[in-house]
């Protein structure tokens, strides 16, 4: 059976205040948890937080001309604040995850399978 793979994406608001210190140890607790229960159960791929959107720089690129630009592409409250890379056998396992995901970095996790590879 070909396992399927799926991008776990956590949003997080930027413009909100911090949470508590102690909110943030627990979420990190508990994420390392299910980070170990990933390994575990063989449906971790690759994973991790991001640093905030004001650090990201934005490329494009049209007719051989470039442009970079600081800041994130997307002006939205929500930005990408971390990831997980999971294999999975079908969407069912994937937001099962998801759900533990969710509780564990107590903010919301969006699911997205990888497009399937053309058969070589």
């Amino acid at each position: 059976m070909t396992m399927k793979q799926y991008l776990l994406a956590v949003h997080a608001d930027y413009d909100a205040p911090p949470p508590p210190e102690a909110e943030m140890q627990l979420s990190y607790a508990q994420v390392d948890r299910v980070n170990e229960e990933l390994r575990k159960a063989g449906a971790w791929v690759f994973g991790g937080g991001l640093l905030p959107p004001a650090s990201a720089t934005v490329v494009k690129s049209r007719d051989g001309a470039t442009t970079m630009t600081d800041g994130p592409y997307a002006e939205t409250k929500e930005q990408l604040g971390g990831f997980w890379v999971l294999r999975c056998a079908d969407l069912d396992e994937a937001l099962a995850w998801a759900q533990k995901c969710s509780e564990a970095c107590m903010g919301p996790v969006e699911v997205r399978p990888f497009e399937d590879e053309p058969d070589a």
